[in-house]
């Protein structure tokens, strides 16, 4: 693999979304610079059946990195791994182009079953800090999952999903995740629920009061 064609393509994608970073040899700092350049070597040991070369050289750059991805993980362009330490990409995961993961996000299987066990992400997406995606499904294209989420079954494209299990909090997003990187200012259904029982609450107070008052008048 051309290493310094590689950075050139790193930097353009690190530099698009991560303001941290102030100059371009940063990006040799990157732990997951290093981490998908190793994955991208190891990928192709493995696609020629040299599996356990492959293991080591995946297994090596975890210990250096923190970041574990499986050589036999299909992942397309434009992919970025904020911070990283934690990070860990399942062996028949699928990830599309332009797909941003933070530190403590899990691709994963749900048990010992054989095949395509761990999940497909679709392009654009953009899943934020401890996230969890368990199992063979999909994450639809232009789809944000929330910090901490836990998601177990598919979402659909353009969504932002939340919470555990994660949910659905919104459809058709308009914009692409990278446009903004935004991982906090995400709808809580929780919240709105509470808020909701709270104003049910205070006007059924109110309509009590009102009754307790005319009682009294008539009495």
């Amino acid at each position: 693999m051309n290493l310094i064609k590689y950075y050139k393509e790193e930097t353009k994608i690190i530099r698009e979304r991560d303001p941290a970073i102030k100059s371009n040899l940063e990006v040799l700092l990157y732990p997951s610079f290093w981490a998908i350049y190793w994955y991208r070597i190891a990928h192709k040991l493995y696609k020629k059946r040299h599996y356990f070369l492959a293991r080591f050289i995946s297994q090596k750059a975890a210990r250096k990195t923190g970041i574990e991805i499986h050589p036999g993980a299909e992942i397309g362009d434009g992919f970025f791994i904020d911070h990283g330490h934690g990070v860990v990409i399942g062996e028949t995961a699928i990830i599309g182009n332009n797909v941003t993961l933070y530190q403590g996000v899990t691709l994963g299987g749900t048990g010992k079953e054989s095949g395509k066990r761990h999940p497909t992400i679709e392009d654009n997406v953009m899943i934020s800090v401890g996230a969890k995606v368990i199992g063979s499904f999909t994450i639809g294209e232009n789809s944000k999952i929330g910090a901490g989420a836990v998601v177990i079954e598919e979402v659909p494209p353009n969504c932002t999903v939340v919470g555990v299990p994660g949910r659905i909090v919104k459809r058709d997003n308009e914009k692409v995740p990278r446009s903004d990187m935004d991982q906090i200012h995400l709808p809580d259904p929780i919240m709105e629920d509470i808020t909701t029982l709270r104003i049910q609450n205070t006007t059924l107070k109110d309509k009590l009061a009102e009754i307790e008052q005319q009682l009294k008048k008539s009495s």
